[in-house]
């Protein structure tokens, strides 16, 4: 297996799952850190669906119906949003290192560094900000998707939490090194904004849905 070092030509969803995290494995540019997170917030959004598909149509479900169909066609669209992220994250990787590749005496070279920079640092946002939508999804989920797939929210809840820090890491990364200080503390705030409302929420659904398994909470 081989890795193209064009953008263009950058198609990690085409993977088998073993493929994928041979690749992350690998001594390879791509994919790194912040498709990995796209991927897994792929999952939690994708476990959110499921609890929704195993109630809808169900009697015991009915009041929930219409909401039920909304969420899940929502959050089929988030999914494969995460996963053109998955994508779009190695492919705005590549042309950092490409910028950063321009000769020293080439005066362009700042300019192109910032360009990239700025672009690059977008993807690992949008990623944080779609995985806050899932947890608000799953969060419907505990309590209108199959109570039978309860665990499921939950392990979608855990996923998100993590995914949502692991993104914050590939957007920090960027803003490090950007010269325009200014930009790149509004885009940390932005990060760190959703983080604080969003990991708790997380967290809590999460550490429910483990109580209730546990029997300690009705």
């Amino acid at each position: 297996m081989s890795v193209s070092k064009t953008p263009e030509d950058v198609n990690f969803t085409r993977y088998t799952c073993e493929e994928y995290a041979c690749h992350l494995a690998a001594r390879e540019p791509i994919p790194g850190g912040g498709g990995a997170a796209a991927y897994t917030g792929a999952l939690g959004i994708a476990l959110a669906a499921m609890a929704g598909a195993f109630a809808l149509g169900k009697p015991r479900y009915a009041a929930y119906e219409k909401d039920l169909t909304s969420h899940i066609a929502r959050a089929e669209r988030l999914r494969k949003e995460l996963l053109e992220l998955v994508n779009e994250d190695s492919r705005q990787f590549l042309l950092v290192s490409d910028a950063f590749a321009i000769s020293k005496d080439n005066p362009s070279r700042s300019a192109c560094i910032e360009e990239a920079l700025i672009a690059a640092a977008k993807p690992p946002l949008r990623v944080m900000e779609v995985i806050c939508e899932t947890i608000a999804l799953l969060e419907e989920m505990q309590v209108k998707g199959s109570r039978l797939l309860l665990s499921d929210v939950g392990c979608g809840a855990a996923l998100s939490r993590g995914a949502l820090e692991a993104a914050s890491h590939t957007v920090f990364v960027n803003t490090r090194s950007m010269q325009d200080r200014v930009y790149a503390a509004s885009v940390n705030e932005r990060a760190k904004a959703l983080m604080d409302e969003w990991i708790p929420r997380a967290e809590a659904l999460s550490r429910h849905v483990s109580a209730h398994l546990q029997g300690e909470e009705a």
